[in-house]
């Protein structure tokens, strides 16, 4: 069992940067693909990017260039730097546990409960 937990979301202007946080709990963190995904109000979630336990990443292309992901595992924590933030950025995010890196929401089995980001114009 995993449990996730976010941190670092808020009210950005565009242009500008947040960095999110994913602490996870359980020995065996290091093992799993984490990814992050978000959902805007009336959309579906959507894939943004994970990384492997081996750091293997991947990325949406509307985010490649803005955002890094990356992992501690010796805090359990995986990260989310987001560079010039747009608008259309604006979403709950969450962060995802699963066996494999994958960009399918499916194959994820432990979720996070989100954390908003909000880009203003």
């Amino acid at each position: 069992q995993v449990q996730l937990v976010e941190s670092g979301g808020g009210l950005v202007q565009a242009g500008g940067s947040l960095r999110l946080s994913c602490a996870a709990s359980g020995r065996t963190f290091s093992t799993y693909a984490m990814g992050w995904f978000r959902q805007a109000p009336g959309k579906e979630r959507e894939f943004v990017t994970a990384i492997s336990w081996s750091r293997i990443t991947r990325y949406r292309d509307s985010v490649k260039g803005r955002f890094t992901i990356s992992r501690d595992n010796a805090k359990n924590t995986v990260y989310l730097q987001m560079n010039s933030l747009k608008p259309e950025d604006t979403a709950v995010y969450y962060c995802a546990a699963g066996r494999d890196l994958t960009v399918t929401i499916e194959q994820y089995d432990y979720w996070g409960q989100g954390t908003q980001v909000t880009v203003s114009s």
